[in-house]
């Protein structure tokens, strides 16, 4: 499953990034590593980007970068 498409009520733990390196930077400078746990909290109006709880702090990530994020649920 790709994190553009997570459910709001379930925190999930990232497995792989599948993006080029300036993207897969971007996402490591904000602590979007493998084994992390991540949540959706919000929606954007436009419903293209999202907002996710990220090592206690709130991120927004676009879903053409969040398409590229592979996650598992947190048991």
């Amino acid at each position: 499953m790709h994190l553009d498409n997570i459910n709001d009520t379930h925190e999930y733990i990232v497995n792989k990034i599948n993006a080029n390196e300036t993207v897969k930077r971007r996402l490591y400078d904000i602590g979007l590593i493998n084994g992390t746990k991540i949540k959706k909290l919000f929606v954007s109006p436009s419903k293209r980007i999202k907002a996710y709880l990220i090592k206690d702090s709130i991120i927004a990530i676009r879903d053409s970068d969040a398409k590229k994020v592979s996650v598992e649920i947190n048991d």
